[in-house]
């Protein structure tokens, strides 16, 4: 290969990777963790805070590859608001989340109620409600809990089943679905 031609291909190999952080319409997931089949070569978060007045939107995974940078921002935006206590969010959850947005279809960001939280947070919590789990994998960084306006929690928790990945819990009374990378289980709240 002659240099013009590799400066082409960089060039090319560049310009691929800035159009897919353009691009709107993304993946249709299968399976959460084990690369999606048509996945495409982004994967990107969407979420607003009512709690902080923040919001996300990023890509944080591209051709392959999950990019460190952005998982410091999701963990941040993601952080327990009560303490400002961070916690590096697990991959997996993020996938989860980032699937079930794609299955829904909407533009609209999810609205995250809950993320990271410190046990301290999360026995406080659990001393005001009994739907809050002893060992809750908020406290790990493994779970969200969140809402759409434009969907249900019949159509959010449906689409985190779809993914086959991890925990769906269902809180209709609340209008909110939980969603974790741990065991695979559904549950209404």
């Amino acid at each position: 290969m002659t240099q013009s031609t590799l400066a082409t291909l960089s060039r090319r190999n560049l310009l691929r990777i800035f159009a897919a952080g353009a691009v709107a319409a993304a993946p249709t997931y299968s399976n959460a963790f084990n690369l999606i089949r048509g996945a495409g070569d982004i994967r990107r978060v969407k979420m607003y805070s009512g709690r902080s007045g923040e919001s996300i939107d990023a890509i944080y995974w591209i051709d392959g590859h999950y990019i460190p940078e952005v998982f410091d921002e999701i963990s941040y935006f993601m952080r327990d608001w009560r303490s400002g206590s961070v916690k590096l969010i697990d991959r997996r959850t993020v996938d989860i989340i980032a699937a079930s947005h794609q299955l829904l279809g909407s533009d609209e960001a999810f609205s995250m109620l809950s993320g990271y939280r410190t046990a301290a947070t999360n026995r406080a919590l659990r001393a005001r409600s009994r739907s809050v789990a002893r060992n809750s994998l908020h406290v790990l960084g493994q779970a969200a809990d969140l809402r759409m306006r434009g969907r249900s929690v019949n159509q959010i928790a449906q689409a985190a089943k779809t993914c086959n990945a991890g925990g769906v819990g269902r809180y209709r009374g609340a209008n909110f679905v939980h969603m974790d990378c741990g065991d695979i289980r559904t549950w209404n709240g």
